[in-house]
Parts: C-alpha cells; structure tokens; sequence
C-alpha cells in the first residue's frame, strides 16, 4: 500500500462541531496507524463569514485532544492566486468558460423548468459561447461537465455509486466576484497536497461527482472516498445543541476529558466487535476504515457520562489535581487528597462536577436542606451536642480514628446508625447524600466538624 495521506478541513463560521471533531479523528487515526500524514486544512474561502475565534478554537480542540498534525496549517483564503493559475488554465483547455447568464436570466430559466416538470439546471447556453459578451455582467465560470456517460466511484462506506451525467450541470467553479467555489478549492488542494483518502460526512456525498469532475478535467489522481452517516439524535433527527451535542471546547468547560470525548466519537460510527472502551493507541492499532458503519449512529448522552466517569477514576490523582484547577477547585491538604478524590471518583460523571462535590464538602453549608431538617427531632439534635462535647476532648488524626469514634459513639448511646447517622450529614454537609461520614470527617477535620455542628445546632 502506499502512502495514507488523509485531511480534516474544516470551514472557521461557527464552533467545531463534535461531528467535525470525530471527522478528524477517523481521518487521524487511518493515517497515524499506517504511519502516514494528517493535514489540518482551513477552508477560509468564505471572506464574509469567517471568523478568528473560530479558527482558533479548532486548533485548540486539536491541542486538547492531543491530535496533532504534519506541516503547517493550510489556510486557503491565502491562496486565491493558485487557485486563478488553474481557473486560467482550465480555460485555455477549453475545460471552462465564461458565463454571462445573469441572475434574473438563471431564475427565469430555473422557474419555467419547474413549471414544465423538469429539473432545475443551467441549459449550457455559453458553454460554446463565440459571440460579444453581453456589457455590465460580471461573468461566473463554468467548468464543462461531461455531456454524456456517467460518473461513478467506489465507496469505501456506500459502496459503488453512478451518477448519470445529465444530473450534473456545467456548475460554477469561480464567483462573479472572482471568488472560487468550494467544490474547486477542495478538489485543488486535495490533489496538491497528495491526499490518498477522504473520510467526511455522507452531507458530502453530493459533492462528489463534482469534484471528480475536477480531478478529471486537471489530470489528478482522484482520491478514495469513505462517506460516513451523520451522527442523530435518539429520535432520529439530526443532531443539535439541544440534544446535548456542543462545541467541542465547551464540553472541556462542563468537564470532560479528552480521552472520553475520543473514545465516545470513534464508537459513534465505527466498531471493533463489541469492544466499547479504548485507549487512543488502540483505536490506532485496531481501527480500518472499512469497518465504518453504513447506518447514522445515535448520540446517547448516558453513554458519553458513563465513559468520562470511566476516564476520571482511571486518571491518578496528581493528574486530576491539576485538571481541577480550570474550575477553581479548592484543594485539600495533600494527605488528605487522596482519601477525597478515590471518594469522589465513583460519585462524579465529570469533572465539573466532581469540583463541586469537593466544594460542597470542603465548604461549611450555608444552607441546609429543608425536608431533612424538618425531620430531625429533638433527641436527635441531643445527641449531636452530645456528640460534639465529647468529640471536644479528643485528638482525632487519622481516617480509623475517626471511623473508632463515630461507631463508639452509636454503641456506647445504643442509638440506630441510620438515624444518628442522617442528622450528622445534614449537619456536616447541608443535605443528603455524598460520600461517607466519617471520610468527610477526615477530610475537613476535627475543628472543623465541631464548628460546623454547632451551627446546625444553633439553627
């Protein structure tokens, strides 16, 4: 086989999408497990809709993720001019030509062959145009599409497609503007850049025939194609930002991990029997993009948590420490890190909000919760004073300290664990609920359990 060379070329409108974002990973994974290049191509070409940020934030996403690439970025809003060179030569081969069909002309043409039936298409009108231009038109141009026969192709997801020539029109290929159009630049760039494989979305199927129209008319070698159904919603709709699905920097700020994100998107379209969890170096090992799967895969948000709760009790604790500190996490002392974390670790989905569970544990309750205190009798707030003047006397440091006197206590007062146990958590941590008593008492310590008692008591 030779040389895999794949692309991610993503347009900088809007955020980088999480269907983008695994786009670029099948394309890096084909290419870095066969020891190839990725490029990472900015289709800039749209000068009005373009934006920086968003630009950006897709080099960000990569740097997050940990997917790198080869050479320089290619942005191709700097390179209008190479473009030109093959716009100017397509036309010299009588390959295109100018179109002085104007817009109220192509509407009217468009609308009567509606009315007829037929298909909406440009008639060719100046494809063997030899006459004096028509003056005050800015002229489009137009690549000359095959008349007859068909197009076909082999894909490596759809299998072979044929479409018939006379579905494709002598389309536009430079703006009246002089601006090129986007099947043009692709086809261009891909063939400079020698990509051998293009792995995108199946909404890009359509443009196929187009650009092999291109490659034709230019003597390049057309790559392989692998078109990969769109990622829906569980009702079968296409996905959006009220499905959960957002821009893939925003899931690091709700706190998600790269590795989960990765591991979530490759099973989102691809398989290897009925493996679920993989390393970024399996996926490399394993994945064969024949193996994409024909049919859309669904967005199951259940499914994305229970992977990043995966990725975070497998994250050591030093590591996860310093993941903490984009969320302004308070830090317990580091004897006591530990012991918080491994609590933690099987309780949180993510790590915002295992930052807040931390934060609700390290922080004295402000407020406490209503239907629980209302349950609370006066025996019960006895034997928390009681509970609180004895712990008073005592020097308590260690985990199995604590966890001695606590059981003491409800052993000594013949008291029901469950109903001892309720009122100290209220009072200790506002509400019901979170990781074990006597864990919290060792992590936020003896004074602190004190004070905090005697709030509640006060309240």
């Amino acid at each position: 086989m030779s040389e895999i060379i794949t692309r991610f070329a993503p347009s900088p409108t809007g955020y980088l999408h999480i269907g983008g974002l695994r786009t670029a990973l099948f394309n890096y994974l084909f290419a870095r497990s066969n020891k190839g290049k990725f490029f990472l191509r900015i289709e800039d070409t749209d000068l009005a809709r373009n934006s920086k940020e968003a630009a950006d934030e897709i080099i960000d996403a990569f740097k997050w993720v940990g997917m790198d690439f080869d050479g320089e970025i290619l942005y191709q809003s700097k390179r209008f001019d190479l473009y030109q060179t093959y716009i100017n030569k397509l036309i010299a081969q009588d390959k295109a030509y100018y179109c002085y069909m104007s817009k109220e002309e192509l509407d009217t043409l468009r609308e009567n062959q509606r009315i007829n039936g037929q298909t909406p298409r440009y008639d060719n009108r100046y494809r063997d145009f030899k006459g004096t231009p028509p003056t005050g038109i800015s002229p489009v141009v137009r690549i000359k599409a095959p008349l007859s026969g068909a197009i076909e192709f082999h894909d490596g997801v759809k299998g072979n497609i044929k479409v018939e020539a006379k579905e494709i029109d002598d389309f536009i290929i430079a703006r009246s503007d002089g601006v090129p159009t986007y099947n043009f630049v692709v086809s261009i760039d891909d063939a400079l850049s020698g990509i051998t494989d293009v792995i995108r979305g199946d909404d890009h199927l359509s443009n196929t025939p187009k650009q092999i129209v291109i490659y034709n008319a230019l003597d390049f070698k057309i790559p392989r194609f692998y078109h990969v159904p769109m990622i829906l919603n569980p009702q079968g709709h296409k996905l959006s930002k009220r499905d959960g699905a957002m821009g893939v920097m925003e899931y690091k700020k709700e706190g998600y991990l790269p590795e989960a994100i990765l591991n979530f998107l490759a099973r989102l379209g691809w398989s290897y029997g009925d493996k679920e969890i993989f390393s970024l170096q399996e996926m490399l090992a394993y994945f064969n993009p024949n193996d994409l799967n024909s049919s859309p895969s669904s967005y199951n948000q259940e499914k994305f948590l229970w992977l990043n709760a995966h990725y975070i009790k497998q994250t050591p604790n030093e590591i996860l420490q310093k993941l903490l500190e984009d969320f302004q996490c308070p830090t317990p002392e580091s004897s006591k890190r530990d012991v918080l974390y491994e609590a933690i670790k099987e309780r949180s989905h993510t790590l915002k909000e295992f930052s807040q569970m931390i934060q609700d544990i390290l922080i004295s309750p402000l407020f406490y919760d209503e239907k629980s205190q209302e349950k609370i009798d006066k025996q019960a707030y006895d034997m928390l004073n009681l509970f609180k003047t004895t712990l008073k006397t005592l020097s308590l440091n260690t985990e199995e300290e604590f966890h001695n006197y606590v059981h003491s206590f409800i052993q000594d007062h013949s008291l029901k664990t469950g109903k001892f146990m309720q009122p100290l958590r209220i009072a200790l941590l506002g509400k019901p609920g979170g990781i074990g008593l006597v864990e919290t008492m060792y992590i936020i310590g003896q004074e602190e359990s004190i004070k905090r008692i005697e709030k509640f008591c006060l309240t």
